[in-house]
């Protein structure tokens, strides 16, 4: 499961870079702008989560949802930014809004599973 959302985290990383350098070269790219830091910020909470799942910092099943919901939320939230400013349709009614309710309740899972983590001795 970590190669997995190792794997994702820098897919993400890649497609926010790209993201970033096209809306910096192209005319009204506001949208671009807020999808590459979406994907940024949670491309690199998803590295932090594996390790701190890792070294038991997290409960494993809900730190794991909280990974995989970073994924999901980041992908719905950018991917429909990126679909508006190049076709000019959404992925999908209320896409975005829907992929940040995602983010937010992840980052809530965070915080539950540090304090849902197993206490050393």
């Amino acid at each position: 499961m970590a190669r997995l959302l190792i794997g994702l985290a820098g897919l993400m990383g890649a497609a926010g870079v790209a993201l970033a350098a096209a809306s910096a070269h192209g005319g009204d790219a506001s949208r671009l702008a807020s999808a590459s830091a979406m994907l940024l910020f949670h491309a690199t909470a998803i590295l932090a989560g594996v390790a701190l799942l890792a070294r038991g910092l997290l409960h494993g099943g809900i730190g794991l949802m909280a990974a995989f919901g970073f994924v999901t939320g980041a992908a719905l939230f950018a991917g429909d930014l990126t679909l508006r400013q190049y076709a000019g349709h959404a992925l999908f009614p209320y896409a975005a809004p829907t992929g940040g309710t995602v983010m937010i309740l992840s980052w809530l899972a965070v915080t539950l599973a540090a304090v849902a983590a197993k206490r050393g001795p």
